[in-house]
């Protein structure tokens, strides 16, 4: 993997420094510009090392999901379904409040721990994905 990047599996992951935030599209735009994308998470296992990365370097990041094509159909960026049984969410979410949620951060509080839904144009952290 790059410098700076993590290694899992057979990919190589980026966690945005904590002075650095965007919103999801410039989020996703600095992935490819790097040859990969927001990061897609394939099981539990997976979210695990997310969760516990991003509790070390004290972020919520963006993630490669959202339901902007059709509300309540959560896809990752290449396209596939988000898959329930693969990924947990934070209780009662996705909840589309204030209007337009339709991106998904790792959420990691006390008591509100997984995937969550938020407005796209918050700035926050990501975490960028690429095959080796």
């Amino acid at each position: 993997c790059p410098q700076d990047w993590l290694m899992f599996a057979s990919s190589c992951y980026y966690f945005s420094p904590q002075n650095q935030r965007r919103s999801w599209d410039a989020s996703r735009k600095y992935c490819l510009q790097n040859a990969a994308d927001l990061v897609i998470i394939n099981s539990t296992q997976e979210q695990v090392l997310f969760i516990r990365n991003s509790l070390l370097r004290r972020i919520f990041p963006w993630v490669g999901m959202t339901d902007r094509e059709e509300e309540g159909k959560w896809t990752w960026v290449d396209g596939t379904p988000v898959k329930d049984e693969r990924v947990q969410w934070a209780r009662g979410q996705p909840d589309g409040a204030f209007g337009g949620e339709d991106c998904g951060e790792l959420r990691l509080l006390r008591y509100f721990n997984g995937l969550n839904d938020l407005n796209c144009s918050t700035a926050i952290q990501w975490i960028c994905e690429k095959m080796l």
